[in-house]
């Protein structure tokens, strides 16, 4: 099991609508996020700043690939983009990895 970290920002007066649109977010987002092996994905938030972990059963690498390569994970970044500031990798499509420091399994 590989772990995953991204930071990001919310656009200043969009935190209200940033929580509603995950609290009611898609169904076939969800799916796909299953679907490339992501599990325990939690996002939290200190003012504007987010920090999401989550854990991916069939690697980072894999992940990755089926995110960047779905029409839904396109669909929902232009959705997002109004209330989100995030700095994506052009190589995987995905957020930039955090470096890990420390692991107390």
């Amino acid at each position: 099991m590989e772990r995953f970290a991204w930071t990001g920002k919310i656009k200043p007066g969009m935190e209200a609508e940033y929580k509603k649109r995950h609290d009611e977010i898609w169904p076939e987002m969800k799916e796909l996020l299953k679907a490339a092996g992501i599990s325990n994905y939690t996002i939290w938030s200190d003012g504007n700043l987010l920090f999401g972990y989550y854990e991916c059963e069939k690697g980072i690498a894999y992940a990755e690939a089926t995110q960047a390569g779905s029409p839904v994970v396109d669909r929902w970044n232009e959705y997002m983009k109004d209330v989100l500031e995030l700095e994506m990798d052009p190589e995987t499509g995905a957020q930039p990895k955090l470096k890990q420091m420390f692991f107390l399994p």
